[in-house]
């Protein structure tokens, strides 16, 4: 993925600033992007979660914590039964 200079950033939001002044409100039709900002937002909280993991690894691993241990408490998560889960556990829907 092509990466752009700080350069050709500022020259973009320059010409993005010089059509918006230009865009006149009364005629200008323009779509509702309420759909793709909820997709801005999740992507959003995903990347401040992933954050959220990558801070916590590393705490517990200098906490000295093993990649197991850490591996075995996400198995435990909310999502997930404990891998140590007893064996008398349904594995299915109980049926009505």
């Amino acid at each position: 993925m092509k990466r752009h200079t700080d350069e050709e950033i500022e020259r973009a939001a320059e010409r993005f600033a010089d059509l918006a002044d230009r865009l006149d409100p009364a005629t200008t039709l323009a779509d509702h992007l309420d759909d793709l900002h909820t997709i801005v937002v999740a992507v959003d909280a995903v990347r401040l979660d992933e954050t959220r993991i990558r801070d916590a690894v590393n705490a517990a691993r200098r906490n000295g914590r093993s990649w197991n241990l850490i591996a075995d408490e996400r198995s435990a998560s909310p999502a997930r039964p404990h891998a140590n889960a007893s064996a008398a556990a349904p594995t299915t829907w109980p049926e009505n």
